[in-house]
């Protein structure tokens, strides 16, 4: 191997990681906005392109492990909270760091919102904004290691 070989494998084993980070694909802690604790766990996975994700455990104190999205109106109507779709349809936006295009639905009301997803902090942080028009909040979910 070649020294040139050598240092352009070494750069690249160093920057793969950092660059794979910086995508939403991986599980997440979701932070509850006023307690500011662990809510619950959600996978973000990719096909094709596109994101989806899905609540994998419910993790606040007390949480009900068997409850259901009564509060849906599409497809997701009484299914269990935990295994629900609650993110579809999500692609990154061409040249940038951001996602967007899809929906995140909101388990406890219902209510299914616009998303953009956005690593910070190296991907070590997700910033999750749901809108609908120019309504909307921002979340910040943690990478679980």
């Amino acid at each position: 191997m070649s020294i040139r070989t050598a240092v352009a494998s070494a750069l690249l084993a160093s920057v793969l990681p950092a660059w794979a980070q910086m995508t939403p694909v991986g599980r997440w802690h979701t932070i509850d906005d006023e307690t500011k604790e662990v809510k619950s766990e959600v996978v973000i996975t990719e096909q094709d392109g596109v994101l989806t994700g899905r609540v994998e455990k419910l993790l606040r104190k007390g949480a009900d492990p068997n409850r259901r999205c009564t509060a849906c109106t599409d497809d997701r109507k009484d299914q269990p909270i935990v295994g629900l779709e609650i993110i579809r349809g999500v692609r990154q936006v061409p040249g940038k760091a951001v996602w967007e295009g899809g929906t995140i639905l909101d388990p406890e009301s219902g209510k299914t919102y616009h998303v953009r997803l956005t690593p910070v902090e190296g991907g070590a942080k997700l910033e999750v904004r749901g809108s609908i028009l120019f309504i909307g909040r921002t979340q910040t979910w943690v990478r679980v290691p």
